[in-house]
């Protein structure tokens, strides 16, 4: 057992260092691209299997205790040891991390992102696969710091090289595109959100290291299960303040808490698909980990007397990414309409994006685990447990449609995606039920559906609200589960939205046809409206009158009757006139309007998502009769 968990952790290391060598001749193949991806998909799949055999040979009566241990001297002369082992509250987090590194790697085999060498890119996802493995297992306060920061590094290189790039071959132009405009990251947009990235979470993480140390040299040990045993005994009151406040601002950064969280959209925005998964149902949840792993048993009185404050940000995260959501999710025309009064709640609109949108419902998301967190109950902090996991699940599902979207529609702009008076849009329930059925079934897990994975850590949290720890407000308490509450009913609100206009379309405005010359967002007449975002020809593409002679024709120029599968615009960028015959029904997909839908690879690593996340709603005590015991052990002091 021990052997295992040490081979889990040392072996992406070993892979990525791999990775970075030539490939014998013998494994090169034709394609050395191909074969680095394909060694990639072999570590992680052998990590897998390694967790996998992990989980089996756990001692599930004893979930409490620390299993498959590891302690070697390291640097004697500051009691610094390789402390290795897993309990009831790491081990879920760890296969969770193994399985999803493995299906981004299995993805990025099929559909590798532009921008940089596969060598380079399967080297640092196995990088940051150790570091958040390493994270998970360690045992030791400067371990676990040296484990917390070693993922940024991986990040941001896959933020700053590869994001924005997603290829989209085959994709069908919008009309954006066919006027020249793209949704996807410039190269400075990338850069300059990776650098956030790091800088927020390089701040944090400093401040987290003071309170690392200071609970380390107070408590003579850095060994987080004597400090735990010990629960804060040797530790002033104003030292476990302090403490808590260090950590928690480090930890609460990468969580992320309101309003430490300002980073998070604009990396995932720009970040690859297989960037989006992992740090939405990894990186983040190595904050909330660190919460329960050290702060709250290392320091019990400190946590005690900021739980409200943390409770309070918490249910602030919640209503902000709920409303931050909704005002993505409506209609460009319909935004400041509907939202009223709560309009000036949220924060300034950009472009509404579908991967910006997610991250800010990972906000509300993490929100409830921060709350359940706060509670200091075994119910909240079961919840908040169970919540991770159901959070990277979902979220991580999310994330690979809607780069599943972005391949095949080239922009995850959602007005572009809803369609209305300008196209007909995605309406992935006509064009492409499959994909559509899964991104609807995303949807009502990530609302909480009772049933899957989604409910039961945003219920339980919200339990241990109602009944919070002695010495906590009740009051204050019920007044943060009245918020949490309306939070749900936003978050339901705005995915149902999403659904509606992805999967079902929307009609033009005015009416079934949409008119030649309706204006565009900004004010351009427009000459004719394609009946489908699908591969225009010359005869159905969107042209700007200012912009296209009209006796231009682009040199592509097909037939009107014809669907070719694939049109590029003219090196002008302005393709040439519309027909008055591409005028068409908005919302009736014809015959040549289907796109590709879910794919083999895609369905290789969806599936094992879709069916977790079923049987953590069916069955969660298989997952709560895991963590419970190691909840109430961390919480009761090692007793």
């Amino acid at each position: 057992m021990q052997l295992l968990l040490a081979a889990i952790v040392v072996l992406p290391l070993l892979g990525a260092v791999a990775a970075l060598l030539p490939a014998p001749p013998g494994l090169r193949g034709r394609d050395p691209g191909q074969a680095v991806l394909r060694h990639g998909v072999t570590v992680t799949g052998l990590v897998l299997v390694l967790s996998v055999a992990l989980a089996t040979g756990f001692d599930y009566d004893r979930a409490e205790k620390m299993q498959a241990t590891t302690d070697i001297r390291w640097i004697p002369a500051l009691d610094i040891r390789v402390h290795l082992g897993i309990d009831g509250i790491s081990l879920p987090l760890l296969v969770m991390t193994a399985l999803l590194t493995f299906l981004c790697a299995l993805y990025s085999y099929f559909r590798m992102p532009p921008g940089g060498s596969p060598m380079a890119f399967v080297a640092l996802l196995l990088v940051l696969e150790a570091g958040t493995l390493a994270t998970f297992a360690v045992l030791d306060l400067i371990l676990f710091f040296l484990a917390f920061e070693m993922v940024l590094i991986p990040m941001y290189f896959l933020i700053a090289r590869w994001g924005g790039q997603e290829s989209t071959a085959g994709a069908t132009p919008t009309a954006a595109d066919a006027s020249g405009g793209s949704d996807a990251p410039a190269g400075s947009d990338r850069e300059r959100a990776a650098w956030r990235f790091i800088l927020y979470t390089l701040l944090g993480s400093v401040v987290m290291l003071l309170g690392l140390l200071l609970i380390g040299l107070k408590g003579g040990t850095f060994d987080m299960v004597a400090l735990a045993s010990d629960n804060g005994a040797g530790l002033s009151h104003s030292t476990q303040v302090i403490a808590v406040l260090a950590i928690g601002v480090g930890l609460a950064v990468k969580a992320p808490m309101w309003p430490l969280h300002s980073w998070l959209p604009d990396a995932h925005t720009a970040a690859p698909t297989v960037g989006s998964v992992l740090l939405a149902g990894v990186l983040l949840k190595m904050g909330t980990y660190g919460l329960v792993r050290i702060a709250l048993p290392m320091a019990p009185d400190g946590a005690h007397t900021l739980a409200p404050y943390l409770a309070a940000f918490a249910v602030v995260g919640i209503l902000y990414g709920s409303l931050a959501c909704l005002a993505l999710a409506l209609p460009t025309s319909d935004r400041g309409d509907r939202l009223g009064p709560t309009a000036a709640l949220t924060p300034a609109r950009p472009k509404a994006d579908l991967k910006r949108l997610i991250a800010y419902s990972s906000v509300g998301h993490m929100g409830f685990v921060l709350l359940g967190i706060a509670t200091l109950t075994p119910t909240g902090v079961n919840g908040a447990l169970f919540a991770n996991i159901a959070h990277g699940l979902i979220t991580g599902l999310l994330f690979f449609l809607v780069g599943a979207l972005k391949e095949r529609f080239g922009s995850t702009d959602l007005d572009q995606l809803a369609g209305g008076a300008r196209a007909s849009g995605a309406a992935l329930y006509g064009r492409a039920p499959r994909l559509g059925g899964l991104l609807a079934f995303g949807a009502v897990a990530s609302l909480g559906l009772p049933g899957l994975a989604g409910f039961w850590g945003e219920m339980l949290a919200m339990f241990g609200a109602y009944e919070p720890a002695d010495g906590l407000s009740r009051p204050a308490y019920l007044t943060f589960l009245a918020l949490a509450g309306l939070g749900t009913l936003l978050t339901a609100a705005y995915l149902l939205i999403v659904v509606r206009r992805v999967c079902m379309g929307e009609p033009a405005a005015g009416g079934a046809l949409a008119t030649a010359g309706a204006p565009a967002s900004d004010g351009t007449p427009l000459t004719a409206v394609p009946a489908t975002v699908g591969a225009p020809t010359a005869a159905s593409r969107t042209t700007r009158t200012a912009e296209t002679p009209p006796d231009t024709a682009p040199a592509d120029t097909a037939p009107a009757d014809t669907a070719p599968a694939a049109t590029a615009p003219s090196d002008t960028g302005s393709p040439g006139p519309a027909s008055p015959a591409a005028v068409a029904t908005v919302g009736s997909p014809r015959r040549d309007d289907a796109i590709a839908d879910v794919r083999g690879h895609e369905l290789a690593a969806w599936t094992p998502l879709v069916i977790l996340t079923v049987l953590a709603g069916l069955w969660p005590a298989a997952l709560l009769g895991l963590t419970d015991p190691a909840v109430q052990h961390l919480l009761g002091g090692g007793s």
